[in-house]
């Protein structure tokens, strides 16, 4: 009787599998358990493949551990022990079976969060009960440090790669810091700093923020499908996956080291409009194209939606998010989707209140409007500005920006620009094909006039872009 209770609801969870769904799943399984079943033959019993934390490790193939960090492959391995199959003691042997193997890639696969629950906590904690602030760190950093490391095994950072991103080390602390931001005791509250480290929580809190962090899951797929290479060239149902990492252009053999990481890429991504999700495309480096303001708008302009990243003299890395293409006017433009954000030292995104339609402005060789590229706020008072005098910057957002509620960004309200990048997001606008590409001065006759009329030489004279051939995916 037992034991069909057993197979019922192992046939249940395969059901949830196509059936070359379950024949992947067959054949990692036998490859991972290799031929441990030999302990089970010493019992007298038929020689059941089983699958253990050791031989796990001990597999140098393409599987554990050079995918994998070893920390995350001894969670993945509590996470399996924790299935109960009816009527046998769970958590205390230290073998897998194949029930259990394939029960634990149903709940977290295809699972909902109060299916991938129990699984989570084992893989937080070992041990029953209820689990610290800090424990959750711990594993919410292992997870989002293996998608990388995973990822970045696997070459499926789609041009982006860790030579030419900053270092994902700080990366990773300051997604899980945002990601633990969200845990919510059953009151409520949102303890904070220490307190969340000691703060004890129970298995229906994390539920709740398993659920509304979607992060946690797309994570715990990546790491299994990629990690354990299973169901990974199938097409997937969830299109969450797809669109984790963006495509990147525009940065290959230039020697450029980003100021985004592979995480904050990942979380920046994520609060992009669904359509511009696919692909990222350079559209102008400090480093790259030389500290000129007509340079950076003869760069941006009539591209498309982009982003604006920056890093400050104190180390602050921050941006904004420009809904439209940029336009040189004395006006605002935009619209309610831009948003500014923080990369360093913290990660978060800031999105629009309703309270005003200052989204953005970029404003060049003007006498009587402020001359600058400003995001939020008010003039002189913008939760983002550079100055068209280049290298100055603002965010003056005491006690907080008015447009996009974020508070002051970098390190001193006024701030010395160390670095610069934009990147356009989603597909370049037709009219930016890549014929001579032109100057703002250009577009612009009446900037082009007040110049001159001041005395001040054409700096971007003869300063044109080489174009650039799309380089494929690496």
């Amino acid at each position: 009787k037992m034991g069909n209770a057993e197979s019922n609801a192992y046939q249940n969870h395969l059901s949830r599998f196509l059936p070359e769904e379950q024949s992947d799943i067959d054949g990692v399984f036998d490859t991972l358990s290799g031929s441990s079943g030999s302990a089970g033959a010493k019992n007298g019993k038929a020689t059941k493949k089983t699958l253990t934390l050791a031989a796990l490790q001990a597999r140098q193939s393409a599987y554990t551990r050079e995918s994998l960090p070893e920390q995350m492959t001894i969670r993945l391995c509590n996470g399996m022990k924790s299935i109960d199959l009816t009527g046998k003691s769970s958590g205390l042997s230290e073998q897998i079976a194949k029930e259990q193997f394939v029960i634990f890639m149903s709940n977290l696969l295809k699972g909902n969060a109060d299916e991938k629950i129990t699984i989570i906590m084992r893989m937080i904690s070992k041990t029953e009960g209820p689990v610290k602030g800090k424990q959750i760190q711990e594993f919410t950093e292992d997870l989002i440090m293996s998608v990388v490391h995973v990822l970045s095994y696997r070459k499926e950072l789609k041009g982006w790669n860790l030579e030419n991103t900053r270092d994902s080390a700080s990366g990773v602390k300051a997604l899980a810091s945002q990601l633990l931001s969200e845990l919510k005791l059953a009151d409520g509250t949102k303890p904070v700093g220490p307190q969340l480290m000691e703060t004890n929580f129970d298995q229906s809190v994390i539920e709740d923020w398993v659920y509304r962090v979607p992060q946690i899951s797309v994570f715990l797929s990546v790491v299994i499908r990629q990690g354990l290479h299973v169901l990974h060239s199938l097409p997937d149902q969830t299109k969450d996956i797809v669109n984790l990492v963006p495509g990147c252009k525009g940065i290959k053999g230039r020697g450029l080291v980003s100021l985004f990481d592979i995480p904050s890429i990942i979380y920046i991504n994520s609060h992009l409009p669904a359509e511009l999700q696919h692909k990222w495309q350079l559209l102008f480096s400090s480093r790259l194209h030389g500290e000129s303001f007509s340079q950076l708008c003869g760069h941006i302009v009539n591209k498309g939606p982009c982003i604006v990243i920056l890093k400050d003299l104190d180390g602050y890395i921050f941006g904004g998010f420009a809904s439209h293409s940029w336009e040189v006017k004395p006006q605002f433009q935009g619209d309610n989707r831009c948003f500014l954000f923080s990369v360093f030292p913290s990660l978060a995104v800031y999105t629009y209140t309703g309270y005003n339609d200052h989204y953005m402005y970029l404003n060049h060789g003007q006498q009587t409007m402020p001359n600058g590229l400003g995001m939020g706020g008010q003039h002189g008072y913008f939760g983002l500005w550079i100055d068209s005098d280049y290298g100055k910057g603002h965010s003056k957002a005491k006690p907080r920006c008015t447009t996009y509620n974020s508070p002051q960004l970098s390190a001193k309200e006024d701030f010395t620009l160390d670095a610069m990048e934009v990147w356009a997001v989603g597909d370049l606008p037709e009219s930016a094909g890549t014929k001579g590409k032109k100057s703002i001065l250009d577009v612009d006759p009446e900037a082009q006039a007040l110049l001159e009329m001041t005395g001040k030489s054409r700096q971007s004279e003869g300063l044109r872009e080489p174009v650039e051939e799309e380089d494929g995916d690496d």
